[in-house]
């Protein structure tokens, strides 16, 4: 099997399992956050990120809606960890990144906390709450920070049931080309 392939046998096996505490699939919310990120004509290894985002969810056993339970997965150091097997940084450093860019985002943009769903919210609070000042200055000078920014605001819009998209199968060349 070739490692896209391998990768998307994960989406096979767990992409119907409901994403936390939102509306939509797992798959549906990669396949909704690769297509924003499509659209804003990102390039291969931020798309290939915007898919694989979550991918952490998909590789635990600690059963659906762990932050609804007061778990925090990691997801986002799991699934940088996986990645890292096939991808290089401009793909991992996002994914692994995501998360603390809610955290500054919700410190440095005033209307961002508003557009964040009840399950992001219960999640943050797991993740530690948005940064002080000093954490945020610190983040966004990190290499990937920018990237990562991006990822999140997608993420958020990523949430909509019915939302149409491409397949797995379409996003397959910008995987490819953003392998180590």
């Amino acid at each position: 099997m070739d490692k896209v392939s391998e990768i998307f046998e994960r989406f096979r096996f767990h992409g119907d399992d409901q994403y936390g505490g939102e509306r939509v699939t797992q798959l549906a919310h990669a396949l909704q956050c690769a297509s924003l990120a499509e659209e804003e004509g990102a390039s291969a290894t931020l798309i290939t990120a915007a898919l694989l985002h979550d991918v952490g969810h998909l590789l635990h056993d600690l059963g659906e809606s762990p932050a609804a339970r007061g778990i925090d997965d990691r997801h986002e150091d799991r699934g940088r960890f996986w990645l890292s097997h096939w991808f290089g940084e401009a793909v991992t450093e996002p994914v692994r990144l995501h998360v603390n860019a809610k955290r500054y985002l919700t410190a440095t943009d005033t209307g961002y906390f508003a557009t964040l769903s009840a399950g992001s919210v219960r999640s943050l609070q797991l993740q530690g709450g948005p940064f002080t000042p000093e954490l945020a200055t610190g983040f966004i000078a990190l290499p990937y920070a920018p990237e990562a920014v991006r990822l999140r605001r997608w993420d958020e819009g990523a949430k909509v049931l019915g939302r149409v998209t491409p397949d797995l199968e379409h996003f397959r060349p910008q995987l490819q080309a953003s392998l180590a």
